[in-house]
């Protein structure tokens, strides 16, 4: 289906033209329809499949650009993703000249936010958090929001903002649409559903062969010894200029940033302890390509928008579930090809199981070693991976 064959305002089919999108993703084609009907939404959808556009389309279609106030609420549970949907929504609204979209989160100064909330918007996309910051100091009137959308609502309700958006959806008053957008439906997200939502249209789109992004995935038997090691012969081997290394703790990424530093990587690293600012220069170079290697905690496995990471590497085992899908959805984006890595220890192997079924690829993942005689990656065949003990060149 194309945007062109929707009831939209002239500006919107606009925008996406000139964004470039002409036909819909199988969740925009589902949901947008139903939320300019005024449904509320349980929407499932994998990540990288257009949530964003899908009801960022039908909450500026429901606003009045002569009203200079808060009417539609999109709430993140992290900064970065916040940013990502405000950009998301500014192109959108690039053709709708009156309608302001203030992003407030933590990290950044309060005065600066509570200056473009008193300036006047239509729009705020907002982590719970901040937002009841600036509630509590009376710098947003939230009477006049009619739409909230939830995004990634099971992340954000499994962070522990359970109670902050359940306090922030009965503060308002003059609701009408509550839509969540998620890729999982967890328990607090049906809560959520069946305590505020009102005869909810419920959309799901399954992980599809030909819309799934192409990622080659592999898995890599190693050790902590050996691990170092087996990193940097993948990254030059390959030949990869833009790769996302991933592990669980700020302070591992520190460290093994400081070891791949050492052996002349162009690397920096990325957590939640570093300020915004100190995030956004980050993210900035790695956008920009003067950073090689990134290596972060799952704080940078959601919203990041980066077209071209040749590869993602899971140095360290993700410890949720969809800490894996969201990970690796960072390569293979926009049509491109890409390649994901996971490290693993043999105590881990049953996990590793569990997490390549998440991605219907338990068979397709292939083992992989290095023949350290031709200095190249060989796939294992059979499916069993015996390793042999690496010999480095540093």
């Amino acid at each position: 289906m194309l945007f062109s064959e929707l009831t939209l305002p002239p500006e919107l089919l606009r925008a996406t033209q000139a964004m470039g999108f002409d036909e819909m993703t199988e969740i925009q084609q589902k949901a947008i329809p139903l939320m300019l009907a005024g449904h509320d939404m349980i929407a499932k959808a994998p990540t990288g499949t257009g949530k964003t556009v899908a009801f960022g389309i039908p909450v500026l279609a429901a606003i009045d650009p002569t009203q200079n106030r808060p009417q539609a609420l999109i709430l993140s549970p992290t900064r970065e993703l916040a940013q990502q949907i405000a950009a998301d929504l500014q192109n959108l609204a690039q053709f709708l000249p009156g309608v302001r979209i203030v992003c407030v989160y933590g990290g950044a100064g309060l005065e600066q936010q509570q200056k473009q909330l008193r300036a006047g918007c239509q729009v705020v996309v907002a982590t719970p958090g901040r937002l009841m910051d600036h509630y509590k100091h009376h710098a947003i009137d939230l009477n006049s929001v009619t739409t909230i959308v939830l995004d990634e609502a099971d992340e954000m309700l499994n962070m522990g903002f359970y109670k902050d958006v359940r306090h922030i959806i009965d503060l308002l008053k003059n609701r009408k649409a509550l839509s969540m957008f998620s890729a999982t439906i967890s328990r607090e997200v049906l809560d959520i559903g069946w305590l505020y939502q009102h005869d909810a249209a419920e959309v799901e789109v399954a992980p599809m062969l030909g819309s799934m992004p192409k990622i080659a995935q592999y898995k890599l038997l190693t050790t902590g010894r050996d691990k170092l090691a087996d990193l940097a012969q993948i990254i030059i081997g390959k030949n990869y200029k833009r790769v996302m290394v991933f592990c669980n703790t700020k302070y591992n990424t520190g460290m093994l940033a400081n070891q791949l530093g050492r052996l002349h990587f162009n690397v920096d690293c990325l957590h939640g302890d570093l300020s915004q600012a100190e995030r956004n220069r980050i993210m900035a170079r790695f956008k920009a390509g003067e950073i090689a290697v990134l290596v972060a905690t799952d704080v940078a496995a959601r919203g990041i928008d980066v077209s071209d990471v040749d590869a993602v590497i899971n140095y360290d085992v993700p410890e949720e579930n969809e800490h894996y899908t969201h990970r690796i959805g960072r390569t293979g984006r926009a049509k491109r090809e890409g390649a994901s890595y996971l490290f693993y220890t043999k105590s881990e192997e049953k996990r590793v199981e569990v997490l390549l079924r998440l991605t219907r690829n338990t068979e397709d993942c292939k083992p992989i070693h290095f023949d350290f005689n031709h200095d190249q990656l060989v796939v294992e065949e059979p499916k069993t991976v015996d390793m042999f003990q690496i010999k480095t060149y540093f």
